[in-house]
């Protein structure tokens, strides 16, 4: 059964591993090729989009695809809804494996926001010294922000339009607790914002806002597919992989 993985995330690489080397499934992971050295995962790997709903139809179809996981980012809501479509087309099973998003602890001052517009236009009112940790995309909201300072951090370096007063920080997570501490402290940040992307790797940055009384900028998820079965881990994620596996080699004996 040829398998289709969809997602450069940290849960699709670890599901991957999950499978390799397993008796039966064939993986194949896409990457949206945001990156420019993405972490790649075992098993063959392709990346860039594929042409909307009906490229990806014929793309499963021609490679005989069995069953999805779509373990794209919380906030890659265009490609969750474009699968789920093409897999309602093409009858092939799939699954949303998508991390639990973050919960809001005492001693937090978040502020929800339903977009990266929205959180720009709060800014000014809750601190001058912003860690933006949103990526490098969607820096044109802030950009006309001139009063504001910007610490941004970013798998590669950032392109215009941008804020004017800016700082870039190449790294990538998983990010330590002393780490964040020692950014809020030595960049004297007084706010931060941030995805509700969920999971352990970036999600020390809200203990030490927390603990240094700094407010949080939460942008919320936006919607995903209903109908679309969902699991929060690389785990059950390779079980329901096998459990299909499973099946489809019965019906080949039947």
């Amino acid at each position: 059964m040829h398998v289709l993985i969809l997602g450069g995330t940290t849960e699709a690489r670890r599901l991957a591993e999950l499978l390799h080397g397993t008796a039966g499934p064939r993986l194949t992971s896409s990457l949206a090729g945001r990156v420019s050295s993405p972490r790649l995962p075992p098993g063959e790997v392709r990346v860039g989009g594929f042409g909307g709903v009906d490229g990806l139809v014929t793309w499963l179809r021609d490679h005989g695809v069995g069953a999805i996981v779509d373990a794209t980012h919380p906030f890659a809501e265009t490609m969750s809804f474009h699968v789920a479509q093409a897999a309602a087309v093409t009858h092939v099973p799939l699954l949303a494996l998508r991390r639990p998003g973050w919960v809001p602890v005492d001693g937090d001052r978040w502020h929800e926001t339903g977009s990266l517009e929205e959180a720009a236009s709060a800014l000014p009112r809750l601190g001058r010294r912003v860690f933006l940790t949103t990526g490098r995309m969607g820096l044109a909201a802030f950009a006309d922000l001139d009063d504001l300072w910007f610490l941004v951090r970013s798998v590669d370096v950032p392109e215009a339009p941008r804020p004017r007063l800016m700082e870039t920080l190449l790294d990538r997570g998983p990010f330590t607790l002393d780490g964040e501490r020692e950014l809020i402290r030595r960049h004297r940040i007084d706010v931060v914002v941030t995805k509700d992307s969920g999971g352990a790797a970036t999600a020390p940055k809200l203990t030490a806002a927390r603990e240094a009384g700094v407010p949080v900028v939460v942008i919320r998820r936006p919607p995903v597919p209903e109908q679309v079965p969902v699991v929060p881990g690389p785990e059950q994620a390779a079980r329901w992989v096998l459990d299909r596996l499973e099946e489809r080699s019965f019906r080949v004996v039947d």
